[in-house]
């Protein structure tokens, strides 16, 4: 069912058209984005979405996403008072707070795409890892040597909650801090890199660079107007393996996933 027939017997034509056509859900939690005019429907749009049975709390966006954590406000308008929750996605359980840890619902089937892309005996580095949805999937599903680097702290404490949850806590070396500073003193070489920060992530090259043997394959997300553009924003000599649109950002800018090779 689209949203919008959902809210078609509490909204005005001219209100519906200013509605929005979805929202997310992140375990037992609906996210939407409301305009300021249907602020005092809020409620009754809660109480629509709350009919359906998997939703246990419906939650509102406020203000951008600005800090170095990718996190934003929410606010409760509908069910039980709570920003935490428990997410299942392909076979992993992924325990987060919204509102103080990144985590984006949009991209589990480019995490398996990329889990696909993972081979047993394989080193692999997760940068800007989260709560750790890429590096858990990866070593749920392959026999690998996987490494996670995330700064925010709650990111951290949800990453190693979610590991044992997930009982892979032992195949995941976590580390705590920036990626720049940590990996930077590493004399350790990776065999696949994921940058899964689709803003500023192409400024840390330099740094996967250093860590990548001679076939590397770097998985590098960014946002842009187009494959060409995003491929255009490397600044180094490249082989592109493959590059996949995965989700929209704005009416003009997507988020892309680069797949290439250092020359």
């Amino acid at each position: 069912m689209r949203l919008k027939d959902l809210l078609k017997n509490i909204l005005t034509k001219e209100e519906l058209e200013i509605a929005p056509s979805g929202f997310d859900m992140i375990g037992d939690l609906a996210i939407i984005k409301l305009n300021e005019e249907l602020k005092r429907k809020e409620r009754k749009i809660a109480e629509q979405l709350l009919k359906l049975k998997q939703i246990k709390t419906v939650l509102k966006k406020e203000g951008k996403v600005e800090n170095e954590f990718r996190v934003r406000k929410y606010k409760v308008i509908g069910g039980e008072n709570t920003k935490e929750t428990l997410h299942i996605e392909f076979g992993c359980r992924y325990k987060l707070n919204i509102e103080t840890a990144y985590f984006s619902p949009r991209l589990g089937n480019e995490r398996e795409r990329i889990t696909n892309q993972i081979k047993d005996g394989e080193k692999i580095l997760v940068m800007f890892a989260g709560i750790g949805p890429y590096a858990i999937q990866i070593a749920k599903y392959r026999n690998v040597d996987i490494w996670g680097v995330e700064i925010n702290p709650e990111g951290i404490k949800y990453f190693r909650e979610n590991a044992k949850l997930n009982k892979v806590e032992k195949k995941i070396k976590i580390f705590e801090g920036d990626v720049r500073k940590i990996v930077s003193r590493w004399e350790d070489k990776f065999d696949q890199i994921i940058m899964p920060l689709p803003k500023d992530a192409e400024t840390f090259l330099d740094v996967a660079k250093k860590v990548s043997k001679k076939n590397t394959i770097i998985h590098l997300y960014m946002f842009a107007d187009s494959k060409e553009e995003a491929i255009e924003k490397i600044s180094y000599d490249i082989e592109v393996v493959d590059c996949v649109e995965c989700g929209g950002y704005s009416k003009s800018t997507s988020r892309y996933c680069i797949d290439f090779r250092f020359k």
